[in-house]
């Protein structure tokens, strides 16, 4: 299939990506770059257990089926069962390689990518066709996939898997982290346990996290209930948009300082918002 290309002064360059610390210039992508209500980064290790594979599937398929797009790097592992049932939930998923489109790394998952671009997804890279899939690519890559992503779920990982440079990315960006607690003794857990025990948010209920994260009814629950104002409604919509920044907000909101400022006090004071450090701000 053609490979295209959007620069980041396009209008139609993905916003999220538009904001993050070092965003890239330029992309390159196969498929449909659509526009789904959220995204979700699911990662992890290459090498499961049973148990993380069936979390791993569950999860996917679940956030699939209520419209969350799934990020993920079509590696082996987590990456690839994630994407896989996505596309069997009939949801929509992107997979971000670390290098050029005109080569699938790893070559196992060439039918899977077919599968990702024949229901209606999309495979992205910063890379122009020709690069090679280096290793000091795929820790630039992982910006880009906790980048695309409104939050990042590692459902196993052990602890010194190469899954923590995505978390180390998603904290820088403001994303909000989860992991799925696992057995003390197993190693392929120490990761998300470790996680969990330095501030990430642990799923322990499919059900109430999918509930809290995907609600059914999201759209008029969100935009009518979060904001009171036209000033308070232009905020929300750009944090769930994927802007963090407060000096982004203020711009791209077209308020004054002084009516900035005091809107976002009033939102900070109901729980909306809340500030993440370094004057960037979430939902």
């Amino acid at each position: 299939m053609k490979i295209n290309s959007i620069s980041i002064s396009d209008p139609c360059f993905p916003e999220a990506l538009r904001n993050i610390p070092t965003p890239p210039k330029q992309l390159f992508y196969i498929g449909k770059l659509a526009e789904t209500k959220r995204n979700v980064a699911i990662v992890g290790s290459r090498h499961l257990t049973n148990y993380g594979r069936e979390i791993t599937r569950e999860l996917a398929e679940r956030l699939a089926s209520r419209g969350v797009g799934i990020i993920s790097g079509l590696a082996l592992g987590v990456d690839g069962i994630a994407q896989e049932s996505a596309i069997r939930a009939g949801g929509y998923t992107i997979a971000v390689l670390a290098s050029g489109l005109d080569s699938i790394s790893p070559r196992s998952h060439r039918q899977l990518a077919i599968n990702i671009l024949e229901k209606g997804g999309a495979i992205v890279s910063e890379y122009e066709p020709g690069t090679p899939p280096l290793q000091f690519r795929f820790l630039q890559r992982n910006r880009l996939v906790s980048g695309l992503a409104d939050a990042v779920i590692i459902t196993e990982a052990g602890a010194r898997s190469g899954t923590m440079n995505t978390v180390m990315h998603a904290l820088q960006q403001g994303k909000d982290v989860y992991a799925i607690p696992g057995n003390i003794t197993s190693p392929m857990s120490a990761g998300c346990n470790k996680l969990i025990e330095q501030g990430a948010t642990p799923i322990i209920n499919i059900e109430a996290f999918i509930d809290q994260f995907a609600p059914q009814s999201s759209t008029p629950r969100q935009h009518l209930l979060l904001a009171q104002t036209p000033e308070e409604q232009a905020i929300v919509d750009l944090i769930e948009s994927g802007v963090r920044d407060g000096d982004v907000l203020q711009k791209r909101s077209k308020l004054d300082a002084t009516t900035y400022s005091t809107t976002m006090t009033m939102l900070e004071l109901r729980s909306v918002v809340r500030p993440l450090g370094g004057n960037m701000w979430s939902l």
